[in-house]
C-alpha cells in the first residue's frame, strides 16, 4: 500500500493519552458540535468518524463505558439497536445506495478503541471502489467533512427523535 499523506491525523497518532477518548465525548456535551456529536440522549451518542471510511460513516457509542455487548444494560441494547434501525433513514437519504453497520469487539476483533464498544455505520455508493481502491490500496474522499456532519445532523433531527 503506498502511503498518503494526511497530517490531520497527527493528533490521533501522537496522543499519548490513555483515557478512553469515548468517555471523553460522553462527558462534554458543551463540545459536541466540536467533537461531531451529531445525537445525544441518556444511553447514547451519536458522532461522526473522524477517520472515516467513506463520507457519512457514523458511530452510535453507549454512555456506559464497556468492551464488550454482553456487559451492556439489556435496555440500553435495545434502545441503541432501535436507533441503528433508524440510522439507515439518515444515511438512505443523504444519498447512500447501501450501508455497511458492524461492531469491532476487542482488540483481537479489530477494534481501533477497543476499551469502549461502538458500533459503526459506513454509507456505501455505487462506485465508490473506484480505481484508486483496486490499484493503490488508498481511498478518496472528495468532499468537505464539516458540512457532512451539517447534513447527518439535520437528517438525525428528523429520523431519531
Amino acid at each position: 500500500m503506498q502511503r498518503i499523506y494526511a497530517p490531520w491525523r497527527k493528533e490521533y497518532f501522537g496522543s499519548k493519552d490513555t483515557s478512553c477518548v469515548f468517555c471523553a465525548i460522553s462527558a462534554d456535551p458543551q463540545s459536541d458540535k466540536k467533537n461531531r456529536v451529531f445525537y445525544r440522549d441518556e444511553v447514547c451518542f451519536g458522532v461522526m468518524n473522524l477517520y472515516p471510511y467513506t463520507p457519512g460513516h457514523f458511530m452510535f457509542i453507549p454512555h456506559t463505558h464497556c468492551d464488550s455487548p454482553e456487559l451492556l444494560d439489556s435496555k440500553a441494547w435495545i434502545h441503541i439497536q432501535t436507533l441503528s434501525q433508524k440510522a439507515f433513514g439518515i444515511l438512505y437519504e443523504y444519498g447512500a445506495s447501501g450501508v455497511n453497520m458492524g461492531m469491532n469487539i476487542k482488540k483481537a476483533g479489530g477494534a481501533g478503541i477497543p476499551e469502549h464498544i461502538h458500533i459503526h455505520f459506513v454509507p456505501r455508493y455505487i462506485g465508490d471502489t473506484n480505481f484508486m481502491t483496486s490499484v493503490a490500496n488508498a481511498r478518496t474522499y472528495g468532499v468537505d467533512f464539516d458540512e457532512i456532519f451539517e447534513k447527518i445532523a439535520t437528517l438525525a433531527k428528523k429520523h431519531l427523535h
